[in-house]
């Protein structure tokens, strides 16, 4: 069954964002009661993948449907990179091909993701407008010939995607195999810090002048009476550039900012023709593992579900942590709720300088451990694996090889387990009694130039201290800083360098009111606009952490060292020469906890151990052993599902689940 063609669309290419964070466009009206049929098309958690039929002929066509019904396949995603295969030339539309694959998988009852196409251009738009083409900081122009070279700012690239988003939705609007939009793809995978192109500068004008109102406000949150930069007309300011020396810090964190608005603006001229026209049909967009580049917390509310890309690398040891970690991160940013695993390898992926298979098992772990976290669905990039191409050597469901390997047979049984499962389908992760904060706009001014120490890595940091919490299968829930912070009994706070007043007084009522506080070092140092907050260290968090940090010192081997005095606060760990390193205050009801160093491995585990237990932290389940967690879902019903995910080669036996605190 098909649609009409549709109209042109109307090329509006006006940003749907304003600087403050709000947006033209918002989450779809409908939205929950759309997410609502789309659920309702799935019996069991979503299981299938990319589908890229456009690269094959008829014989495998048939092939495909024949073995997804073996595979228990019930969704996929389709057209992610087609656009040159529907519109081969401007304005002239092939839909052909795309309706008999969507009747197809109409028809073997499998419910289809379709995207928007517009992740890569067709090589024509490029050669009929270059000025679409990204620059980088030193002026050199990218070019066609892999992916995602667009510039987010150009209206003429934003003309080409709506127009094509707007006749995908007029003709697929009513199709039976219609269960889910997929806007663009991996945002800021390869387009990072956005474009230096003239039309990005002007864009960029634009965006400080709503955030700023005035020149001399800009100046001012800027501090370019420093190195003679002030100002004195808005023609001045360009993208930070190649430059002799370092650039101003806090322009180069509004640029992150523009750069992750820009990109959204981009989702949202896209999202806003779909809601227009298919108002019934949820809409997401897949986001890449956890990365400086977009401000997904900003992006959420967008999304009817949030969807995620990973990719843990087999030979990395601590992978199952990392992934863990942005599980939580994609559970928080839509305040717990259900998200989508749109991506990942069956085995080995072909980016890496060396690319590991998965051994035996190692799939099906991964599959349960993203269930466990709280995905509603576990797909792969992708189905059939491709015969040329530079992904041609990323493991697919259906290997080059066929179905008679191993690949192949551990797919076939995962999608059984599964959809014996229905009840874990929207189920809920339970309540966790932690949460860890996550701040991009802190990534972007603590990891500027300039600093005490190039060794902060923010990431890095905030896994650093989830990773106590996972090893003792802690659930932990990741939060922005404007989040609700009452429900928990503990929150893990790594390096807030970048700190209003507003989000210091929140924290400071939470400890108030009886919470429990544990932030780390060069925390509280200036305000959103990379000022120093003047009178002393740690600035608005002084008197919560009844402490002054006088003096930071950093060593030449990547320690970090401060020289604390204290306010009230106690000293628990003190450094050789007797200064006080990790401290803690009791305050109002509730406790706060300094790490003035970073502690190795083993003492922060000791030190979360202690923090969390005087907390009254439990984990999910008592007396694991290393490398096995667990994590509970609960159903509409009320039902606690377990899922116990063991990391090692061997059997383990866990206590009866306790009851919901």
């Amino acid at each position: 069954m098909t649609g009409t063609n549709a109209t042109t669309a109307n090329g509006t290419t006006a940003s749907g964002t304003t600087a403050n964070g709000t947006t033209a466009s918002g989450t779809t009206a409908n939205g929950a009661a759309a997410l609502d049929r789309f659920y309702a098309r799935l019996a069991s958690p979503g299981y299938g993948g990319d589908y890229n039929p456009e690269q094959w002929g008829p014989e495998v066509h048939a092939e495909d449907v024949e073995l997804m019904r073996a595979a228990g396949v019930n969704l996929v995603t389709l057209g992610i990179f087609a656009w040159a295969t529907t519109e081969p030339t401007p304005g002239t539309y092939d839909f052909t091909w795309l309706d008999a694959h969507m009747d197809r998988l109409a028809g073997a009852g499998v419910a289809v993701c379709l995207a928007t196409m517009t992740a890569s251009p067709p090589p024509w738009l490029a050669r009929l407008h270059p000025g679409t083409l990204p620059v980088m900081a030193d002026g050199t122009r990218l070019h066609p010939g892999s992916r995602q070279h667009w510039c987010p700012s150009s209206p003429v690239f934003r003309h080409h995607a709506v127009r094509l988003a707007e006749r995908l939705a007029r003709r697929y609007a009513d199709h039976p195999a219609l269960a889910l939009w997929h806007i663009g793809n991996e945002y800021g995978c390869h387009i990072s810090r956005h474009c230096h192109c003239e039309v990005s500068t002007a864009a960029f004008r634009t965006w400080l002048r709503e955030r700023y109102d005035s020149l001399d406000a800009l100046n001012d949150a800027w501090s370019t009476a420093f190195w003679s930069q002030r100002y004195s007309d808005w023609e001045e300011i360009h993208t930070p550039r190649a430059a002799p020396s370092f650039g101003n810090p806090a322009q180069q964190a509004d640029f992150w900012r523009f750069s992750s608005d820009e990109l959204l603006a981009c989702y949202l001229a896209e999202k806003d023709v779909l809601a227009r026209i298919t108002p019934d049909t949820p809409v997401t967009t897949n986001f890449v593992p956890v990365a400086k580049t977009l401000d997904l917390f900003r992006w959420a509310p967008h999304l009817d579900v949030v969807s995620y890309d990973s990719y843990p690398d087999p030979h990395d040891p601590d992978a199952a942590q990392r992934t863990a970690f942005s599980y939580d991160v994609m559970r928080g940013l839509k305040g717990g709720k259900p998200w989508l695993l749109l991506e990942q390898a069956p085995s080995a992926v072909n980016w890496r300088a060396h690319n590991g298979r998965k051994p035996a098992g190692r799939m099906r772990l991964d599959s349960w451990q993203a269930v466990a976290h709280g995905a509603d669905a576990v797909l792969f990039f992708q189905w059939r694996q491709s015969r040329g191409g530079a992904e041609k050597f990323h493991s697919a469901m259906v290997p080059h090889a066929g179905r008679d390997t191993r690949t192949f047979r551990e797919v076939t049984e995962l999608g059984a387990e599964l959809a014996k499962h229905p009840a874990l389908l929207r189920s809920t992760p339970a309540r966790a009694d932690v949460a860890l904060l996550l701040d991009w706009p802190n990534w972007w001014a603590l990891e500027t130039e300039a600093h005490p120490s190039a060794s902060f890595d923010y990431l890095r940091t905030a896994l650093d201290h989830h990773k106590p919490l996972y090893d003792a299968s802690v659930a932990c829930d990741v939060l922005p800083v404007d989040a609700d912070l009452t429900p928990y009994r503990l929150l893990v706070v790594p390096n807030l360098y970048s700190l209003s007043v507003q989000t210091a007084a929140r924290l400071t009522d939470y400890v108030h009111t009886g919470g429990t506080l544990l932030i780390s070092c060069f925390s509280g140092i200036t305000d959103e606009h990379d000022r120093v907050h003047l009178g002393g260290y740690p600035g608005p968090l002084r008197e919560v952490l009844g402490l002054t940090v006088e003096e930071f010192d950093p060593r030449p081997d990547g320690t970090w060292a401060e020289v604390i005095r204290l306010e009230g606060a106690e000293s628990v760990v003190a450094s050789d020469d007797g200064g006080p390193e990790v401290t803690r205050h009791s305050y109002g009801r509730g406790t706060a906890w300094y790490l003035g160093v970073r502690p190795e491995p083993g003492a922060l585990r000791e030190l979360v151990d202690r923090v969390r237990a005087e907390a009254g932290v439990e984990p999910v389940a008592e007396g694991l052993p290393e490398g096995v967690q667990a994590r509970v879902r609960v159903t509409a019903a009320g039902e606690r599902l377990r899922i116990v995910l063991d990391h090692r080669d061997g059997t383990v036996t866990v206590e009866p689940d306790r009851a919901a605190r």
